[in-house]
């Protein structure tokens, strides 16, 4: 996970752990699906992928993740890519997120 902005990148990734993965229910930031955040000028830009490319629940995360962003950060123009690359894998989950999935 790399950022440009380090102050507003930690809020970004804070900001998106308000999104929950519904099939998984974590969080999108602990399940390791937000891999960049970056600052340009007004543009905040974050890469984001899915547990799976045919996930049925990934244009609704793209679509929260774009609104919470809006409404934390309504001074910037927000833009949410969807990458495939790295492929995502469990071993992204962070170690609070391992810790979610074991109380389920």
């Amino acid at each position: 996970m790399e950022t440009q902005a380090p102050d507003l990148g930690q809020e970004v990734f804070e900001t998106l752990k308000y999104i929950i993965d519904p099939e998984v229910g974590i969080n999108i930031v602990d399940l390791g699906l937000v891999y960049s955040v970056s600052l340009e000028e007004d543009q905040l830009t974050v890469e984001l992928t899915l547990t799976t490319s045919g996930c049925p629940m990934g244009s609704t995360i793209v679509t929260a993740t774009e609104q919470i962003l809006l409404k934390r950060f309504p001074n910037l123009e927000v833009k949410v890519e969807l990458v495939w690359s790295p492929m995502w894998s469990p071993d992204m989950i962070t170690e609070e997120g391992l810790q979610q999935l074991n109380k389920k």
